[in-house]
C-alpha cells in the first residue's frame, strides 16, 4: 500500500513532464511555421537559392522514384492478371495498374522513398549546421536561416515532388504496359481500353495535389527537426532518423486524410 503511494505521484509527475513536452513541441512547430511566414517576402535570398534546390530534391532525386514506380507497374500487372483470369476480362489489368497507381501506389511509395532521401538528407545537413554552430554564424552575419536554409528547400519539395510523381507514374504505367505484352499476352488496343475504362480526370489532380502536400511535408519535417538538433554528432544520427519516421508516418496520415475529403 505505501508502495502504491509511492508510485502514484511519481506517475502523475510523469504524465505531466510528457503532456508538457507535447505542448513545447507544439509551440516550437507553430513558431517554425510563422517564422516561415515572415521570411517569405525575403526573396531576394530563397529566390536565388530555389533553383539549386529543385534540382537536388527534384531532378536528383528521380533514379530511385523511376526505379520504384517501374516495378511496381510490373508487380501490379502481375498480380492484377493472377488475380481475375477466369473471372473478368483480362483488359481490366490496364485498370487496375493506372488506377492504382495514380490514386495510392505512385504518390504514396514515391513519398516513403524520398522520405528517406530528401527528409534525412535536409535533416542531416541542417542538423550538421546547428550542432557546428554554422547557423548561429548566418544569423550574426544577418542572414535568416528562414529564409536562406529552409524556405528554398519547402517550395523546392513542393514544387517538384508532383513532377517527380507524375514522371513515376507514366514509367509505372509503361512497364505494366510491357508486362502485359511480353507476359500476359494482352495487346496494346486492350492495356489502352483498360486505362480508359476507370480512368477519371480528379484522378490526375487527386494524386498531384496528394504529392505537393507530401513533399511539402517532408521537406518541413526535415528542415524542423535538423534545426533544433542538439548533442554532437550522436543529435545528428537521431535527428536524422526522426526526420525518415516522422515523415513516414505523416504520409500516411495525409494520405487517409486526403482520401477522406476528395474522394
Amino acid at each position: 500500500m505505501l508502495a502504491t503511494r509511492r508510485t502514484l505521484p511519481a506517475v502523475i509527475a510523469q504524465i505531466g513532464r510528457r503532456a508538457v513536452a507535447a505542448v513545447q513541441a507544439v509551440g516550437r512547430v507553430g513558431h517554425f511555421f510563422g517564422d516561415m511566414g515572415r521570411a517569405l517576402p525575403d526573396v531576394g535570398v530563397w529566390g536565388s537559392l530555389l533553383i539549386v534546390q529543385m534540382r537536388r530534391i527534384g531532378v536528383d532525386s528521380l533514379p530511385v522514384a523511376l526505379f520504384i514506380a517501374a516495378f511496381t507497374g510490373i508487380v501490379l500487372a502481375l498480380q492484377a492478371s493472377y488475380t481475375f483470369t477466369g473471372t473478368v476480362p483480362l483488359y481490366i489489368v490496364g485498370a487496375v495498374v493506372g488506377k492504382t497507381l495514380m490514386l495510392e501506389l505512385g504518390p504514396v511509395l514515391v513519398g516513403l522513398a524520398l522520405a528517406g532521401r530528401v527528409g534525412a538528407s535536409n535533416a542531416a545537413e541542417l542538423g550538421t549546421m546547428r550542432v557546428t554552430e554554422q547557423v548561429d554564424a548566418l544569423e550574426t552575419l544577418a542572414y535568416d536561416p528562414q529564409s536562406f536554409l529552409v524556405l528554398p528547400r519547402v517550395l523546392a519539395g513542393t514544387i517538384m515532388f508532383p513532377f517527380v510523381v507524375a514522371l513515376g507514374i507514366l514509367v509505372g504505367i509503361i512497364t505494366g504496359w510491357l508486362t502485359s505484352l511480353a507476359l500476359l499476352h494482352l495487346s496494346t488496343a486492350e492495356f489502352v481500353k483498360g486505362l480508359k475504362f476507370l480512368y477519371r480526370f480528379k484522378d490526375t489532380w487527386y494524386s498531384l495535389l496528394k504529392s505537393a502536400s507530401f513533399g511539402f511535408t517532408i521537406t518541413v519535417v526535415g528542415c524542423q527537426v535538423g534545426l533544433n538538433t542538439r548533442g554532437g554528432a550522436e543529435g545528428v544520427g537521431q535527428a536524422t532518423t526522426r526526420a525518415v519516421v516522422y515523415s513516414a508516418m505523416l504520409i500516411l496520415v495525409l494520405d487517409a486524410f486526403w482520401a477522406k475529403v476528395l474522394l
